[in-house]
């Protein structure tokens, strides 16, 4: 059977200000392109498809017709639910999407309906319970694919259960993989922090090494693994375990490219495993000068990127100079790192008084002497301490 393997969509999410739907819907036009070219039977979402509970009406209608032409005239499609979904907002269209080859499981694990007939796709379920679907294709052949969607409080709080985090975990994973062949060829997809994997800074509400880690020894022997959770595209353990990393990069440390897994899963086990590199989307880049005419210079290097400057200075911008980069429209986060030449030289309160101590130290923080309103505010402060 022919997969693709993706997760970590995102849609609607922004870098700070700047919206990304149209990169988004690049991203996800190119996945249907590659569905396309690369003959994949059966595509595997690894939850995060939103980037809140609530998405806005823009980014819904983003994902219903994307994922749509994902699912084409032929394919299947199985989706999870990630931390920043609504499981059951998103498993709401679950009947109707059905129809379309698309399949949600949401916190409660429910069975997918089972088919008893092709109806032109090219996979199908033809066996599902809580947590676990069989699947199977037109020549016949079949994966058991087991599913644990975000395990979120609200789900914690509906088992009752004194077991500890990994313990609880263990027994959802039995729950599915008890009902797996040994025969047949095995997935297992979740949305899960792996202890040991590496984070980026666009996660929220992760756990990193802490109680919410899962260790990978935990996980069920699968001939495939396919997480989502982190934005790093990363492989772990010694198996075919991977997460395929985010749809488009979320945040500046994320500097490797963005793919999707494609990969035959046969009687032999996996087999072509690769990357697809995804062009779409604007790479996000950081910069570092220690002027204004150096930052305008590096801003036009890079007119398709989104940037982060940091400028190192003697002394702060003008407001003038502030204004000039705001311009720039690749320029989405300033950072300014002010060091001065003068050092602080501390003197004893006998020889120094309130507004020379004040005026150096105004000018070690800021390289620039204060304006003498703001000194004469300081003074009157300092006047009224002392005589109180």
């Amino acid at each position: 059977m022919r997969i693709l393997h993706t997760s970590d969509w995102h849609i609607g999410k922004r870098l700070f200000d700047r919206e990304r739907l149209d990169e988004q819907a690049a991203a996800l036009d190119e996945i249907v392109c590659i569905c396309e070219r690369e003959q994949i039977e059966l595509v595997l979402i690894a939850g995060d498809i939103f980037d809140t509970y609530t998405p806005s009406a823009e980014a819904e209608e983003l994902f219903y017709s994307k994922i749509k032409k994902i699912a084409g005239a032929d394919r299947a499609v199985l989706i999870i639910s990630g931390n920043h979904d609504d499981g059951v907002r998103l498993s709401a269209a679950a009947p109707l999407a059905v129809e379309s080859g698309i399949y949600i499981v949401g916190n409660s694990r429910s069975p997918l309906p089972v088919s008893k007939g092709l109806n032109g796709r090219l996979a199908r379920p033809i066996e599902s319970g809580k947590g676990y679907a069989t699947f199977e294709n037109k020549q016949g052949e079949r994966v058991f694919i087991s599913t644990l969607p975000y395990p979120n409080e609200a789900r914690f709080k509906e088992e009752k259960s004194d077991l500890p985090y990994v313990e609880q975990m263990k027994k959802w994973i039995r729950e599915s993989e008890d009902y797996k062949k040994e025969s047949t060829r095995s997935i297992f997809m979740a949305h899960i922090f792996v202890a040991g994997g590496v984070s980026s800074d666009s996660e929220r509400e992760i756990s990193l090494g802490g109680a919410r880690a899962l260790p990978i020894e935990a996980l069920p022997a699968s001939d495939y693994i396919a997480l989502g959770h982190l934005h790093k595209k990363q492989k772990m353990g010694k198996g075919h375990c991977y997460y395929s990393g985010s749809l488009l990069q979320y945040s500046f440390d994320e500097t490797s490219e963005k793919s999707v897994k494609i990969f035959n899963l046969t009687g032999a086990g996996v087999e072509d495993l690769q990357d697809v590199l995804l062009q779409s989307g604007r790479k996000l880049v950081r910069l570092e000068c220690t002027n204004i005419a150096d930052a305008h210079s590096l801003l036009e290097q890079y007119p398709n990127s989104l940037v982060e400057l940091t400028l190192r200075l003697s002394e702060p911008l003008t407001s003038l100079e502030a204004a000039e980069l705001s311009k720039r429209k690749n320029l989405v986060s300033l950072l300014t790192d002010v060091q001065t030449q003068t050092d602080f030289v501390f003197e004893s309160r006998k020889n120094l008084g309130n507004e020379r101590l004040f005026e150096e130290f105004y000018r070690s923080q800021y390289g620039v002497e204060p304006d003498a309103e703001l000194k004469q505010l300081f003074l009157q402060v300092m006047s009224e301490i002392e005589h109180s």
